[in-house]
């Protein structure tokens, strides 16, 4: 069971960043400090975006319409920090698994 929750803290732990990476390099995008016409953002930034939609589709679906303001990376940032919380806390309670963690 140990093990088990250890893969899930991993897998929340690069769900957390690769959608940081997605959030800031939006901004950049935003603000024109980084441009899509160059070949190396754009294909990191498509392959993000076809990464994270699947995720964000659904989140968008059952948010209201803001305009241009899009919530779901923020209501998907914040469940994951919540279950990742929830899960050190499972894994502290665990004595085998704490002195690993």
């Amino acid at each position: 069971m140990c093990s088990i929750l250890q893969i899930l803290h991993l897998l929340l732990n690069v769900a957390f960043y690769i959608m940081l990476a997605h959030i800031i390099m939006s901004w950049l995008i935003n603000f024109q400090v980084l441009n899509l016409r160059q070949p190396l953002v754009h294909s990191i930034w498509d392959g993000l975006t076809r990464l994270l939609e699947p995720v964000y589709g659904p989140i968008r679906r059952m948010l209201p319409n803001t305009g241009a303001l899009d919530l779901a990376p923020l209501v998907v940032f914040i469940g994951i920090i919540i279950v990742r919380d929830i899960l050190i806390l499972n894994l502290m309670a665990s004595a085998g698994c704490f002195a690993r963690f």
